[in-house]
This record gives structure tokens, sequence and C-alpha cells, in this order.
């Protein structure tokens, strides 16, 4: 399962990113854009941390889903609207899973 968890990491970090890339087409939100490519820069930054230590890796992407979903979760009660807010919010828990499996 820590492979599995490992390779979830860039995975997540690109939809992040593709997120942000999408939020900035479609509503022209340059804060999307800053968001999303933050994210999937600590996400990269946590898979390169992990060839040296996966498990602190796995936690600290796991925070990082944790404040992610919190945020998607506020927008999606903001907003009403299922796309993306709703989407990434399932997709943040699914990560979130698959990090906290890699982890025990």
């Amino acid at each position: 399962m820590h492979e599995i968890a490992q390779i979830a990491i860039p995975v997540y970090a690109v939809l992040m990113l593709l997120g942000g890339i999408m939020g900035f087409v479609k509503g022209k939100s340059k804060a999307s854009l800053i968001a999303g490519a933050g994210s999937a820069a600590a996400l990269a930054g946590c898979y390169a941390f992990s060839f040296s230590d996966l498990k602190t890796a796995l936690m600290i992407a796991f925070a990082l889903a944790l404040v992610l979903e919190a945020v998607f979760a506020m927008r999606l009660a903001k907003t009403k609207k299922f796309m993306p807010s709703g989407v990434l919010l399932i997709l943040s828990g699914v990560f979130q899973v698959l990090f906290f499996l890699g982890f025990i």
C-alpha cells in the first residue's frame, strides 16, 4: 500500500493543477490558478521528499488534502454548485484515505 500511496501524491498534484487551470480558463479566476499551482507544488515537494522519508511525506500530503478538503467544502457550501468544488472535495477525501492507508 505504501507504493500506491506514494504514486497517489503526484496524481493528486496533477489533478489540483488541472483544477486550478480549469478555474482560470472557465472563470478567469487567478486565485484558482495560484491555489492550484501552489497545491501542486507543495504536493510535488511531498513526492520528492517521499523518497527519503515516505511516512512523513504521506503525513504532510494527508494534511494538505485535509486543508484542501476544508476549502472545497466551504466553497461548495457557499456556491451550492457541485462542479467543481464537490468533485474536488470528493477527490481530496479519496486521496486523504489513500495517504492515511499508506501511512499505517
